[in-house]
């Protein structure tokens, strides 16, 4: 098997040596801050609907000045509707017909304004190593994605690496529960002790994976410590090729 190269980056060595590559037979992996950075997409995408709301909501647009504005509100409608704590699309949705009705504008255009956010919000800018990662990955593992918020991996151009993706939004609850991981491992057919999970994470993707007795590789692009002692992940990476080369 070739050893895949690290675009941008030099050679790096993984700060454990506890991972098992023999034993793994799938992968799952998370998508915001793993496969691109979420924040530059999610500022673009509330700016795409203020511009529309400026057009089609004055009102709205004149009260929610800035994005500030709809994220408090997204925020005091994770208090008052806890239902929606794992569908991230509905909770931007009802933040946004909060804002309209109390402009006084007409609350059914919180469909047409969340579809203009949604839309903008699938334009991801992958990191240097994601794409050329994912396809390495998916040539030798089925891989599954597995996300807390409402990235659709074929809008986003890369459905066909992925065997199997699951949102908490569709599943019904989100990591760190096991339950998702294992939805996960049984979608790929295997095990969840034989399969790799990978996410930038700490809480939800590493510590999350090895509590659900998955094999666990965290992202940790920025070095950060890892305050979960005394479980460790399997494999701490600075970037996904490093992972790559390790599973070579």
């Amino acid at each position: 098997m070739n050893t895949p190269s690290s675009p941008g980056h030099g050679p790096a060595s993984p700060t454990n040596r506890l991972l098992v590559p023999a034993r793994i037979k799938a992968i799952s992996i998370d998508l915001d801050d793993t496969l691109w950075p979420i924040w530059p997409t999610i500022e673009r995408a509330e700016a795409v609907l203020a511009a529309w709301l400026h057009q089609h909501a004055p009102a709205t647009a004149a009260l929610s000045g800035n994005p500030q504005a709809l994220r408090e509100a997204r925020h005091y409608l994770q208090i008052k509707r806890p239902d929606l704590s794992n569908d991230l699309s509905a909770l931007r949705r009802e933040s946004i017909r909060f804002v309209l009705i109390k402009a006084g504008d007409d609350p059914a255009l919180a469909e047409p304004a969340f579809d203009v956010f949604f839309a903008e919000r699938q334009r991801v800018e992958l990191f240097d190593d994601a794409l050329p990662a994912l396809e390495w990955l998916a040539g030798r593992y089925p891989v599954v994605a597995v996300t807390n918020g409402n990235a659709d991996v074929h809008r986003v151009g890369l459905g066909q690496h992925f065997h199997a993706a699951f949102s908490a939004r569709e599943f019904g609850v989100g990591k760190p529960d096991a339950r998702i991981f294992h939805a996960a491992a049984t979608a790929a057919g295997v095990r969840p002790s034989e399969v790799l999970h990978i996410g930038d994470d700490a809480q939800l993707d590493a510590l999350g994976a090895l509590v659900a007795g998955l094999q666990a590789a965290w992202l940790n692009r920025n070095g950060d410590a890892w305050e979960h002692a005394p479980l460790e992940p399997h494999t701490t990476v600075p970037d996904l090729m490093t992972l790559c080369n390790e599973l070579a």
